[in-house]
């Protein structure tokens, strides 16, 4: 049975051609699909920080994962690309295709509440270093109320990922595990996470090493082939499954009509 209620990640990294996904979505919604679009903005981040001469490197974490270093003024490009450029360029093309799209950055509604990093170990030229200014976040919680009632009313959301602090700042949070959390309080039927990949690959680059199925299991064999910000890719899958969300999946963003073929096999699927 194909799922009544689907979270999609759309990765906003180079490479990444929105166009399939959003000639795809007013089929899905025309056979009564209930969608949530999550995006990134990486690529539009970076190509407003050059503009302004900013520095945009990132932090690699002990464990290996990258994040983007979000000081104060990079917080304000990340805002303005995440909740501006990419969100409105999305919503716009949606409702230029019939699709009554309705844009949110995670700081509207509580839609996304999430813990400021206050202190970050970073690993650079193999010494490891404290960084204090970063403003991203670690996703707390997410208001699944909301985004039920903008469903009921036949809107699709299109969520970016700038979160509301505890203490009332925005926060810079990971797309991939925003997804989760909102898939999670909207008990979703799946989590769909496009990339410009076909899935997670057990000898990366090599396309035809594609890990079709994670099972709790395998998972640790999933976690040892990441290496990257797939790390958060799969990551992101292990949160949503073991918040009950019945499947998550990663796949290809670049083939026609990604999320149907997501959901028929394609892509690197984790079960429960």
């Amino acid at each position: 049975m194909t799922p009544s209620t689907i979270i999609i990640k759309l990765g906003g990294g180079a490479g990444v051609d929105p166009e399939p996904l959003l000639q795809e979505l007013p089929e899905l919604l025309a056979r009564g699909q209930r969608i949530v679009l999550v995006h990134g903005a990486s690529a539009a981040a970076n190509a407003l920080a050059d503009q302004a001469g900013l520095d945009r490197r990132q932090i690699q974490s002990p464990s290996g994962h990258l994040s983007r270093y979000t000081y104060p003024d990079m917080l304000e490009i990340f805002v303005a690309a995440a909740a501006g450029q990419v969100n409105k360029t999305l919503v716009a093309d949606l409702q230029a295709r019939g699709v009554n799209a309705v844009g949110l950055a995670g700081v509207d509604g509580r839609l996304l509440v999430a813990e400021r990093k206050r202190a970050i170990r970073a690993v650079e030229n193999g010494r490891q270093r404290v960084i204090r200014d970063d403003y991203s976040g670690r996703i707390r919680e997410a208001n699944g109320q909301a985004l039920q009632v903008l469903l009921d009313a036949g809107f699709t959301p299109v969520v970016a990922p700038v979160a509301l602090g505890t203490q009332g700042e925005r926060l810079n949070v990971d797309g991939d595990r925003a997804a989760a959390a909102i898939a999670a309080a909207l008990g979703a039927d799946a989590l769909i996470i496009l990339s410009n990949v076909p899935g997670l690959l057990a000898d990366f680059p090599d396309e035809n090493s594609l890990i079709r199925q994670v099972t709790p299991q395998t998972l640790p064999h999933a976690r040892a082939a990441a290496a990257g910000r797939m790390k958060r890719k799969v990551l992101a899958a292990e949160e949503a499954v073991n918040a009950g969300v019945p499947r998550a999946i990663l796949a290809d963003a670049r083939v026609a009509h990604p999320v149907s073929e997501a959901l028929s096999g394609q892509g690197t699927m984790f079960l429960g």
